[in-house]
């Protein structure tokens, strides 16, 4: 079974919200809700990945000493297997805009699981209820 790396980011606003973004038609899972990130591409380092995808999903700029590193998922869908670092970031630049046509929501961690996700997200949002 391939493994594929995935890495996803839970931006923090100021008043202990996370970002969720939800899948656009066209693409699988859609309209589930999930942390925004994207699969690393070769040559490049999982906060290299977030740093692109954010600024090209998002439109936010991040350095990558303000992302850190909670937890991770690992799971087997039917024709691959993901493993998924979560990075928890609190600093950026730049407004939150679904640039891909995505709908964006910051949500309290307490109704994250209001939200239906893709199967390797959901045990992510117990590490963000501990941490906030």
């Amino acid at each position: 079974m391939k493994l594929v790396l995935v890495v996803a980011c839970a931006l923090i606003d100021p008043d202990g919200r996370v970002l969720i973004a939800q899948r656009p038609e066209g693409k699988s899972l859609a309209g589930l809700w999930e942390f925004p990130g994207g699969k690393v591409e070769a040559g490049e380092r999982p906060e290299q990945t977030l740093i692109r995808e954010l600024a090209e999903e998002l439109g936010v700029t991040v350095e990558e000493p303000c992302l850190a590193p909670l937890t991770f998922a690992s799971h087997a869908y039917d024709d691959f297997h993901l493993l998924m670092p979560l990075y928890v970031c609190r600093r950026w630049t730049g407004i939150v805009t679904g640039r891909e046509g995505q709908a964006v929501k910051w949500v309290r961690p307490d109704r994250l699981r209001d939200h239906p996700m893709p199967p390797a997200d959901e045990p992510l949002v117990a590490h963000l209820i501990d941490l906030l």
